[in-house]
């Protein structure tokens, strides 16, 4: 957990990361499927080549497949890697195949209580969620050991699973709102999120606006996390895009679509992906101006309104 400071902690996204993301670092990540994905602070982290990453969360989605595909990442330990209706994350899922990477497995809730073991400061809980599963013996072929079955005290007879504790180094999260010190207000739905940003040493944000603290203090009620456990702001219109961010923009399904083209393609038509859209823009905003602009924006905030 950060330290607790009222201190402004806005910054961009190249300072953020510059800061508080290491080679060799454990990454969670927030977002699920093709919504609120911090692809803004992945561009980052690719284009500033940290490397031997392990990556952690629920639903690992394109921000996670961008940096496998930049071949930055050796480990992913989540409960799913896949981008909803619009298919595997194909960068992902060659990388395991070539054995270029590990991948460990669990179940979203599985993922979800190892966050809030970090964030309560035990070193295990117990689940019932992978009893019975292909996945037990699947870790149990692993080299390191991933659980322990035990007898419950308190149920003869009854059998209990206890999975590690999940404290990432660093996690990046793309949220509604936040103020200038780190209160943060997730609007919809907030998945694993307070969780896992709670159980993690540092914290980045990106967000759509920065609001006044005056607005979390006469609405209590609305902060999800407090300011004390976030270490860096980051304003970054669009910072979810090609997902959506609910109450904001709907996701583009034709960018989606190109990049799953090229994700499964691989080889030179992935590189030229990259090298297009995420090393030949200098900001996210320019990556948003080469993807339609404030046409296609308008377009994507037209269709979020449509939904609501």
């Amino acid at each position: 957990m950060s330290k607790v400071s009222k201190e402004v902690k806005v910054m961009s996204a190249q300072e953020a990361v510059e800061r508080f993301v290491f080679d060799g670092a454990i990454i969670g990540i927030g977002g699920q499927n093709v919504s609120r994905c911090a692809v803004a602070l992945a561009h980052e982290i690719i284009k500033q080549g940290k490397k031997d990453l392990t990556l952690t969360g629920c639903n690992l989605s394109i921000h996670m497949d961008l940096m496998v595909g930049a071949g930055l990442v050796k480990k992913c330990e989540s409960g799913l890697g896949g981008q909803g209706k619009f298919g595997a994350t194909f960068q992902f899922k060659r990388a395991i195949e070539e054995k270029r990477m590990e991948a460990e497995d669990y179940d979203h809730l599985t993922m979800v209580s190892r966050f809030l073991a970090g964030e309560m400061g035990i070193p295990f809980i117990p689940v019932r969620g992978l009893m019975g599963s292909d996945i037990l013996n699947y870790q149990a072929a692993s080299t390191k050991k991933k659980f322990e079955i035990i007898n419950d005290p308190w149920n003869q007879g009854e059998k209990v699973l206890l999975v590690p504790a999940m404290e990432p180094d660093v996690t990046i999260v793309h949220v509604q709102k936040a103020d200038e010190i780190g209160n943060v207000l997730i609007q919809g739905i907030a998945s694993h999120e307070p969780e896992l940003i709670r159980a993690s040493k540092t914290t980045i944000v990106s967000c759509e606006e920065i609001i006044s603290t005056q607005f979390f203090r006469s609405n209590s009620d609305y902060t999800t996390v407090p300011y004390h456990y976030i270490d860096a702001v980051v304003e970054q219109r669009f910072g979810a895009y090609p997902t959506a961010t609910y109450g904001y923009y709907s996701f583009d399904a034709d960018h989606i679509n190109y990049y799953q083209q090229c994700s499964r393609a691989g080889g030179e038509e992935y590189k030229k992906y990259l090298d297009e859209y995420v090393y030949g823009c200098e900001t996210f905003d320019d990556f948003i101006e080469k993807c339609g602009g404030v046409k296609k924006l308008n377009h994507l905030q037209r269709e979020m309104v449509r939904l609501m």
